[in-house]
Formats: C-alpha cells, sequence, structure tokens
C-alpha cells in the first residue's frame, strides 16, 4: 500500500476524535481497492482510481467525512455518511467497501462524475437567413462575406436579435443596424469585445 506522506501529515494534525476515523476510512479504501492512488486535493486527502477522484476524507473541527465521488451527499454534510463524529457513526466495513467497489467500476465504465457532468453539449441548430436580412447584406459591400466568415456562434447572435424581434418594425430596424455593424466588421456585441 503506497501511502502519501501528506496525508500522515494530514491525519496527524486533525482533531484527536478524527484521527482514528481517518485511519480507518484510509486503511478501508486500500483494503477495498488494492493499488489505489493516493493524493491532496482540494487540500483534504482523495483516493484516485486509474486517474479519477474515488473517494475522499475530510477531518474537521467537530466531525470528520467521508465522500465516494458521484454518489451524492447527505444533509447539510460533506459527502454520503454525514457527520461522522466516532466509528460507530460509520456503516459496517463490508457496506463501505461494496460503495468503493461500484464507484469503481462507475470509473471503469463511465468515467468519472466530472466526466459525466460535462458531456459535450450537441451543436446549436443553424437559424435559416432570412430573406429580407440576406436582402439587406446584399446591398451593403462585403457584408455578406465578413458574416459568412464568421463562426457559426456569432451569426447565430445577428440571426436571433432578428428573427426573434417581435413587431415588424423593431425586426425592419435590427436589420438596418446589423447591417451596418457587419459592413464595419462588427460583431453582435462588439461594445463588449476588449480593445
Amino acid at each position: 500500500m503506497a501511502q502519501d506522506p501528506r496525508i500522515d501529515a494530514y491525519i496527524a494534525k486533525a482533531q484527536p476524535f478524527a484521527q482514528p476515523i481517518l485511519t480507518h476510512l484510509r486503511a478501508l479504501v486500500h483494503k477495498a481497492l488494492p493499488g489505489i492512488d493516493e493524493t491532496i486535493k482540494w487540500g483534504m486527502p482523495h483516493f484516485t482510481y486509474n486517474g479519477k477522484n474515488l473517494a475522499g476524507i475530510a477531518g474537521f473541527k467537530a466531525h470528520a467525512a467521508f465522500v465516494i465521488h458521484g454518489e451524492g451527499r447527505q444533509g447539510d454534510a460533506m459527502g454520503q455518511y454525514g457527520k461522522i463524529a466516532s466509528l460507530d457513526d460509520l456503516p459496517s466495513e463490508a457496506d463501505l467497501a461494496a460503495k468503493l467497489l461500484e464507484a469503481a467500476e462507475r470509473v471503469d465504465t463511465v468515467g468519472s462524475a466530472m466526466q459525466r457532468r460535462s458531456a459535450p453539449k450537441a451543436p446549436k441548430a443553424e437559424i435559416a437567413m432570412p430573406d429580407d436580412f440576406a436582402a439587406e447584406l446584399a446591398k451593403l459591400q462585403g457584408a455578406r462575406e465578413t458574416f459568412d466568415g464568421w463562426a457559426p456562434s456569432h451569426r447565430r447572435e445577428y440571426l436571433a436579435w432578428i428573427t426573434e424581434a417581435k413587431r415588424p418594425e423593431t425586426r425592419a430596424q435590427r436589420i438596418v443596424q446589423a447591417g451596418a455593424w457587419i459592413a464595419e466588421g462588427k460583431k453582435r456585441n462588439w461594445k463588449y469585445e476588449s480593445c
């Protein structure tokens, strides 16, 4: 069992009641998942599996915490096991080991909790070029070429601004304004771009 000396120091500095809890949880993680790596993340001991965060322990003034990533939390405490004030507050070793094995299997099959949350979003649908806006751009030298050369997100900003107008008068004003800005090479939110 490879142990990170920073975690030894963390446990040694913890409140006296928390030291046996943190030591027990650390040993339990290593027993359930031999070869798991240790590190410090977010200022607290963590255990990583295949390079992904799997679990963490923490000691506070009046309680300790045990986190299995991807499992959610309980009440106002960090982690799934509430505010742990003694070893009696923990589920059985068998239950904790089973949860750790489930978490490792989850990492193997679907990745870390962070990866699941940050799955790539589907690209936004293109907004069709309205005929009246296309006609305005055609009147202005180089405007259509400038517009077509921009990234889809910049084109979408103008197209949404125009197509979301409620009144025909507002739409007509926006088309004229957009044409003028595009002819000058200005993106929709040009006022907010840094110089």
